[in-house]
């Protein structure tokens, strides 16, 4: 209990309040007013690309939906909702996240400069910045149909133990594409007031879709991670980056269509809605052949991956909606 209530450590570096390494030094979070910055960037908003692929995953289960219950304008109030709750969630969860890998993260040269490790946040006022958020997020929660608030609260758990997963198993990846992917089903179950089988099926193959992103990302750490003992796929791929991802994408591709066939009938021409985010990620996978390949640049791309989707989505469920007219 006594580290909660410690002052944070002096840091040279700290005072400057520098970006994190990988954000970007122009972005309007190094602009804000001093005292907000450690918080701005507990809550990562000076690399929104996270809370960004917390929220398509929702849009893509509002979307996915509308292929049998049609699209409406009150679907834009849904995806406004889930999109604060993605902002106020994801930032909740990397502050947590920072309080439970302060240690690690820094001995870490990308992370090393995080508030909690530099010194410039007590693990106290993270604690309250995190309770914050989460009241927000309850907000959002409460707005929403009881069904989908069911399902919601039920990632919790996954949310919780996420921070642990990188220190007992090889694939932390998985697990983060359980959690940042139930907003499939959430967002599917405002519109249908259920989860149905095809929607499982999309769930799961977006989780293999971030393990595919996520391992991109972690691959800038690998040596550091090695040294440190933390574990994740791009650590366990290794010099088999490339195949392991030519099958993830494989049987993301599998799970997907055989999704959109089950919501739209085996019949119809549903599977194709998958081709526009497959050849983005073929696009990633040769990327790589590349020599000293841009793995951040890679993982962000994965922003225009779920809005080729989404749009895709969109267009095939006007499409239906159309011809039932």
């Amino acid at each position: 209990m006594s580290d909660l209530n410690s002052k944070p450590a002096k840091s040279k570096t700290a005072t400057d309040l520098a970006p994190i390494k990988d954000a970007r030094a122009t972005h309007w979070v190094y602009r804000a007013p001093k005292a907000l910055r450690p918080y701005l960037q507990l809550a990562r908003y000076d690399r929104p690309i996270g809370y960004w692929l917390l929220a398509l995953p929702c849009f893509i289960g509002l979307a996915f939906a509308g292929i049998c219950y049609g699209l409406s304008w009150g679907d834009l109030k849904w995806a406004s909702l889930l999109f604060i709750g993605s902002i106020a969630m994801r930032g909740a969860g990397c502050t947590y996240n920072d309080i439970i890998d302060r240690k690690l993260d820094a001995k870490v040269d990308r992370t090393a400069l995080r508030p909690i490790p530099a010194g410039t946040v007590s693990v106290r006022k993270a604690l309250i910045w995190t309770g914050l958020q989460c009241v927000v997020g309850l907000g959002v929660l409460l707005s929403l149909p009881n069904t989908a608030q069911i399902i919601a609260l039920c990632a919790v758990p996954l949310v919780a133990a996420y921070p642990f997963m990188k220190r007992i198993t090889w694939w932390p990846q998985a697990w983060l594409g359980l959690t940042f992917n139930w907003g499939i089903l959430v967002g599917y179950a405002i519109k249908t007031g259920f989860v149905s089988l095809s929607a499982l099926c999309l769930y799961l193959g977006a989780m293999l879709w971030t393990i595919s992103y996520d391992t991109l990302y972690a691959c800038q750490d690998i040596e550091d991670d090695a040294l440190i003992g933390v574990k994740s796929t791009a650590r366990l791929f290794g010099d088999k980056l490339q195949s392991r991802l030519l099958s993830i994408h494989f049987l993301w591709a599998l799970l997907t269509v055989g999704a959109l066939q089950i919501e739209a009938g085996v019949s119809s021409p549903a599977g194709l809605v998958a081709l526009p985010i497959l050849l983005h990620l073929s696009y990633q996978r040769r990327a790589l052949k590349q020599p000293n390949p841009n793995y951040l640049a890679l993982f962000k791309s994965n922003f225009w991956a779920g809005w080729l989707f989404i749009l895709s989505l969109l267009i095939f469920a006007g499409f239906t909606q159309f011809t039932k007219m």
